[in-house]
């Protein structure tokens, strides 16, 4: 699910960045930067974009050394999963336990064998999952699907999610453009 969420967040600017005046597009990209690198959080998901800065306080020099920390206020845009949520990923890699879906920038989401009752594991040079209405899960193909679990991992910043395809609406997407006949 997507959130706009205020967040304050502290940037620091070295010292030799100081020898004349900060500007705010200096601080918001410092502040960009701090926010890759942080990636997401346990309570507020991914951070997507900035999409307000509110304010930046006055610049507290930290120490002899001279850098400086500017408190800045901003809106955010957030994705976070939750179980019962239907979203769509892609399909990264397949085996016979199961599918590994990528889904936004979670990279993990897994659709195990088991809660896809109505598909049988392929394999071959091209591994795929296939049901009695020719319906394909294979590599690249997009998959819509129920978030059953969700779990932060802290090490890596990410979450993982657990995922079925066991009702109805779930499974392969047809995309425009896709291998689809016109009539």
């Amino acid at each position: 699910m997507f959130f706009e969420v205020e967040l304050q967040r502290d940037v620091k600017i070295h010292a030799t960045n100081l020898d004349k005046p900060v500007s705010r597009r200096f601080i918001l990209a410092c502040l960009l930067d701090n926010l890759f690198k942080e990636k997401a959080s346990e309570d507020h998901g991914y951070f997507l974009a900035v999409t307000r800065l509110k304010s930046i306080g006055k610049g507290n020099v930290m120490d002899e050394s001279g850098n400086t920390v500017f408190t800045v206020v901003f809106t955010c845009r957030t994705f976070k999963p939750f179980p019962g949520e239907e979203l769509q990923g892609v399909v990264r890699y397949i085996s016979q336990h199961g599918v590994l879906l990528k889904c936004g920038p979670i990279r993990n989401a897994f659709l195990s064998a088991w809660k896809m009752s109505k598909y049988q594991y392929i394999p071959g040079k091209k591994p795929a999952f296939l049901n009695n209405e020719l319906s394909k899960i294979e590599k690249g193909v997009v998959v819509c699907f129920l978030v059953l679990a969700v779990r932060w991992i802290n090490a890596s910043r990410d979450f993982e999610m657990l995922a079925s395809v066991d009702a109805d609406s779930l499974g392969p997407v047809s995309l425009p453009g896709s291998d689809e006949l016109e009539l």
